[in-house]
């Protein structure tokens, strides 16, 4: 059980919360006593392990773009020599591993850049699409593919639309609902409901893990479940 006021762990048989002084008895749900209540933006956002996440991510986004781009100055080496000694290959895999590295670096800036805030869902959307897709032949033939595009539409405090999409999956449109306050944690890329009263699965915020609302820890990457 955490507090839902600091998010620190605590008992449940305790009042009050050890580390703030928060009344825990004020914050429990009526009908089950021993659930705290899912009204309200969770604390548990100011956990270490999101912090822990977020540097392990981006390490490993570093890391396998590092990687990219060995191979492709290696490969591009190689390719030369053995096409006789072609010293632009060498130089041409240098600007394939350079590309990689500025993808890299971008990926990094615009994960890392995200601003949190408040917001609404005002609307919601499904649209039937279609998009070309490529024959897994070995030729250039292709063919129209058909998917369905389900959006979530959230206004923010300042009047900017943002949309939530997924493909073939309802799951993300059905859990929210018209005139749901949520708050978008930028770092995280996540949006997270007010009101998760009546709600049976939840979000980890860290990996977008669905989870049972009666969770405390994402089983997946072990961070704490905003509820």
């Amino acid at each position: 059980m955490f507090c839902p006021n600091c998010g620190n762990k605590v008992e449940k048989n305790l009042k009050f919360c050890e580390s703030c002084g928060f009344e825990i008895s004020k914050a429990t749900n009526p009908i089950n006593p021993s659930e705290t209540s899912s009204i309200g933006y969770s604390q548990r956002i100011n956990d270490p392990a999101f912090t822990r996440y977020i540097k392990h991510s981006n390490t490993w986004i570093v890391l396998f773009m590092l990687i990219i781009s060995v191979i492709a100055i290696v490969g591009f080496y190689i390719y030369g020599e053995s096409e006789g000694n072609n010293p632009e290959s060498f130089y041409q895999g240098l600007f394939v591993g350079g590309m990689f590295a500025v993808i890299a670096l971008f990926s990094l800036v615009s994960k890392n850049s995200g601003k949190s805030f408040d917001g609404q869902v005002v609307d919601k959307k499904i649209e039937q699409k279609r998009r070309k897709k490529h024959d897994n032949d070995g030729t250039d033939s292709w063919h129209w593919e058909k998917y369905t595009l389900f959006k979530v539409i959230v206004r923010d405090e300042r009047g900017k639309l943002h949309e939530v999409t997924s493909e073939n999956d309802d799951t993300v449109h059905n859990y929210f609902k018209v005139g749901d306050s949520v708050r978008y944690h930028g770092k995280l890329h996540h949006y997270e409901k007010y009101d998760k009263t009546g709600d049976s699965i939840i979000f980890c915020a860290a990996c977008a893990t669905l989870c049972d609302i009666t969770a405390d820890i994402c089983p997946r990457c072990k961070c704490p479940l905003l509820k």
